[in-house]
C-alpha cells in the first residue's frame, strides 16, 4: 500500500493529501526555475505522488505559475503555490498526466531518510552555491537518466 502524503503551505490555508510510492526525498535540482522559487541559493526536492489520489483543502486559495527551463524556454510544467503566503506546493507536468510531484519541502509527514542523495541540474546552480556532494551520492550535471521510480526499486525503498 502506498504512503499517504499529507502537507501544507506555510500559513496553513491549503492542505493536501496524496498517494506516494516514492517518498524518500532523495534528489535535490539546482535548476534555475527550482532554486528561484525555492527562495535563495537553495534547491527544490521532488518526490512523486498519484494524482488520481490528490485531495486539497482550500482550493480556492491555490494559485499555478509557469516555469522557464534552463534553456529558456516555457515548460509545460505547472507549479501550485498558496496565493496568500507564496509557499510552493507540488508541481504537475502534462507530460505524465497520472503523476503530482510535491515539494518534499511542503509536506507535512515525516519522509523516511534516503540513503544517498542524486544532486541534478549542478550545471545551473548559483556560483556561490557548495552542493554538499558526500561519498555515496551521486552527481549530474543536467537529468539523470533513471527516474524517481527507478531510483527508489534500484534502492529496494518502492512501497507497494
Amino acid at each position: 500500500m502506498p504512503l499517504t502524503l499529507e502537507g501544507s503551505c506555510n500559513c496553513g490555508a491549503v492542505r493536501y493529501s496524496l498517494q506516494s510510492h516514492t517518498p524518500h526525498p532523495y534528489m535535490r535540482c539546482y535548476c534555475n526555475a527550482c532554486r528561484k522559487t525555492a527562495g535563495g541559493g537553495g534547491y527544490a526536492v521532488n518526490i512523486m505522488g498519484l494524482a488520481e489520489t490528490l485531495k486539497v483543502e482550500g482550493r480556492e486559495l491555490l494559485s499555478e505559475t509557469g516555469i522557464i527551463d534552463d534553456s529558456g524556454a516555457p515548460s509545460p510544467a505547472r507549479r501550485s503555490f498558496c496565493a496568500r503566503c507564496g509557499s510552493m506546493l507540488w508541481n504537475f507536468d502534462p507530460t505524465w498526466p497520472d503523476l503530482v510531484h510535491p515539494f518534499a519541502s511542503s509536506v507535512d509527514t515525516a519522509l523516511p531518510t534516503p540513503p544517498s542523495i542524486c544532486h541534478i541540474m549542478l550545471d545551473y546552480k548559483a556560483p556561490w552555491v557548495v552542493a554538499n556532494i558526500r561519498a555515496g551520492d551521486e552527481s549530474f550535471a543536467r537529468y539523470p537518466e533513471r527516474s524517481i521510480e527507478d531510483w527508489h526499486r534500484a534502492h529496494g525503498l518502492w512501497v507497494d
